[in-house]
């Protein structure tokens, strides 16, 4: 390979970190207060969004409060989406130079009766089977979800009103003290088993929402698709709107326990402890705390970050290729 086309691919990799970066940090700006409100209502059964609401906005400095947390959640979605994207790019890509399995296979990576056969021209992504995309997207999410834990251990305890932190700083001193490191990796376990599925099924369902969204196939057989009147950012957007509401509902659950777990992690223990005293004490409901937020938060964060993450990276290679 040549020095110009090494540097070409590098500089491709590292555009997929820095457009996941942007559309990380833009998301966790704007759904701050979203965030916030679902950590609160998540936090305790007697909590609901209106009497949180109704906290915040009736206490001091009522919108500085809706934005608590922002430093945290801007370094974790940023980043952790840029370790996102960049790492699943770089295994989308590596899965997509796999051998095929012939068709009739079991589930082939690019190949077999898993493939996505409708070329979705609204995607600058390599092109998967579902088995490739849920894969690809379980695995990313997790190693970066690890990476990012500490992250999140202390976003969701600052936003909490279970503690009195006044900065990031004086609320990882406290954690280390009295927990120690495991303390940042508090709720991991449940943030996995959340964060694969939802990364899994998303990737699944947004590429098979775009593959249908894209091309509008008429009744006549015989005659080609035609265009979609949505064009490619309606189509992603759109598309990252469905995949967003199908995994959020599903995964619900996990995220609960996890917010459980990160905040008092010496009572609730472990997920399946968590998971049994908040049925047996507040019944199968405790499960979908905070789903609405999560929903609305989910549905506009993902639809966003995966508009903006695809149109950054097609504007780059159309200007590659000028």
């Amino acid at each position: 390979m040549s020095d110009g086309a090494t540097k070409r691919k590098t500089a491709s990799t590292g555009f997929h970190f820095l457009a996941g970066l942007g559309s990380g940090c833009t998301t966790a700006f704007l759904l701050q207060p979203a965030d916030l409100l679902k950590t609160r209502v998540q936090q305790s059964r007697s909590s609901t969004l209106s009497q949180a609401l109704r906290t915040i906005l009736d206490g001091p400095s009522p919108i500085r409060q809706l934005w608590r947390g922002t430093t945290p959640s801007v370094i974790r979605t940023g980043f952790g989406s840029a370790l996102y994207f960049g790492m699943l790019n770089s295994m989308r890509t590596y899965a997509a130079k796999l051998p095929t399995i012939p068709v009739g296979g079991v589930g082939g990576v690019a190949g077999g009766p898993a493939v996505l056969e409708v070329k979705s021209s609204s995607s600058v992504l390599p092109k998967l089977g579902n088995l490739a995309n849920g894969a690809t997207g379980a695995l990313a999410r997790v190693a970066a979800g690890f990476v990012m834990n500490p992250v999140t251990v202390l976003k969701v305890r600052y936003e909490s009103s279970y503690y009195a932190y006044t900065s990031l700083l004086g609320a990882g001193r406290d954690i280390l003290a009295k927990e120690g490191f495991r303390g940042f990796f508090a709720g991991f376990g449940a943030t996995a088993v959340r964060d694969a599925p939802y990364a899994g099924l998303y990737v699944l369902v947004y590429e098979q929402a775009k593959a249908r969204l894209h091309t509008v196939a008429p009744s006549i057989e015989g005659v080609a698709p035609v265009p979609s009147k949505y064009g490619a950012l309606g189509t992603n957007f759109l598309s990252g709107v469905i995949a967003a509401v199908s995994a959020t509902t599903l995964t619900n659950p996990f995220d609960a326990i996890k917010t459980r777990l990160q905040l008092m992690p010496a009572k609730y223990g472990n997920m399946i402890k968590a998971g049994k005293m908040m049925l047996r004490e507040e019944g199968v409901r405790s499960m979908f705390d905070g789903l609405s937020l999560r929903i609305g938060r989910k549905a506009l964060s993902s639809a966003l970050a995966w508009t903006v993450y695809e149109e950054l990276i097609r504007r780059a290679q159309r200007a590659a290729v000028v």
